[in-house]
């Protein structure tokens, strides 16, 4: 259908209407449609009008056609050159921008409008402190803490905020003590993009590592049977202890208590240890191999323990003294 607003009217001279048939009247309007009397505003295939921008933000990736021209109708992502360094502009004129379409969007042709020249700088953004904090717990937690439970850190002196890219971000760790992360350390990180190193920089750390552990809801004593229903489950700061702590989904009557451990009191490893089968005092065989011969005889137990470990033993006859490794409750294998 006609677009009478994309049409302009030329000069002709048409007799008066009321002098014409219907079918001449008819005659005129399809040629006027095909061209004989009215003129598009644009020629047929000519590229839509583009204008440059006197001000560009871009990404570390290069600039990109529709990043420099508007233009009422959707611009290829074609790449012209590089994106300038971080901070830095890059000043392109009429000329120059000629040359890049015509290397690398030969199609867009060099008809623009709009200024004689366009500055291009880089996207930035103000990393904060909640922002370098976030970085830096998803790296400490990802390469340092892993499974061992949920990190949370704080900064012991204010963050001076940094104006960087705004682009995806890596924060690498270059430097961290032996220990680890401990209550109080510093780190020393590098921060990337894609593309380029932003420089290296240093934070002073508080951190906590949460996680559930086994704690005493009552009063437990020495050689007790170890029993999942006297522990509760609480949410703790582990890198507050120093010392390994025990982990048990469920009661097992192979263990038994170590020590005493008074309410409220988080499980440590070294509270825990495996039943004893064998006690002081106790007589019990004791198993003596030497290839295929194998002699049995009779000892008194000098030690407490359970199987896998090893007791001292004496020779009830020869009141020699023995070591060996407990097998069972009656039974302890002597080593020549």
């Amino acid at each position: 259908m006609l677009d009478v607003s994309q049409i302009s009217f030329q000069f002709f001279k048409f007799p008066p209407i009321r002098n014409l048939s219907a079918r001449t009247v008819c005659s005129v309007l399809l040629w006027t449609y095909l061209g004989g009397g009215f003129t598009s505003k644009s020629s047929a295939g000519e590229a839509p009008p583009i204008q440059l921008i006197a001000v560009a933000p871009v990404c570390g990736d290069g600039v990109f056609l529709p990043q420099i021209f508007s233009s009422e109708q959707p611009l290829p992502a074609i790449r012209l050159c590089d994106a300038p360094a971080f901070g830095k502009n890059l000043i392109l004129n009429r000329a120059q921008i000629c040359d890049l379409l015509a290397a690398n969007a030969p199609g867009v042709g060099t008809n623009f409008s709009g200024p004689d020249a366009i500055k291009i700088s880089r996207r930035s953004r103000t990393l904060g402190e909640s922002d370098i904090l976030g970085l830096l717990t998803a790296t400490l937690s990802h390469n340092y803490i892993k499974d061992k439970g949920q990190l949370e850190i704080r900064l012991a002196q204010p963050w001076k905020a940094l104006v960087l890219p705004d682009e995806p971000l890596t924060l690498e760790v270059t430097e961290l003590p032996s220990a680890g992360v401990t209550p109080g350390f510093i780190v020393r990180f590098t921060l990337r993009t894609a593309h380029e190193t932003l420089g290296n920089w240093q934070a002073n750390l508080k951190a906590s590592v949460w996680r559930e552990v086994w704690v005493a809801s009552v009063q437990l004593k020495r050689g007790e049977p170890f029993n999942v229903d006297s522990f509760i489950r609480e949410r703790r700061d582990i890198l507050n202890f120093r010392e390994p702590l025990a982990d048990f989904a469920a009661s097992d009557d192979a263990l038994e208590m170590a020590e005493s451990v008074p309410p409220g009191q988080p499980l440590l490893a070294r509270m825990v240890k495996a039943r004893a089968v064998v006690h002081r005092g106790q007589r019990a065989d004791a198993l003596v191999q030497d290839g295929a011969m194998s002699i049995r005889t009779k000892v008194e137990i000098l030690d407490d323990g359970s199987p896998g470990q090893t007791v001292h033993a004496r020779n009830s006859i020869t009141h020699r003294d023995l070591t060996g490794t407990v097998l069972n409750d009656r039974t302890i294998l002597i080593s020549l």
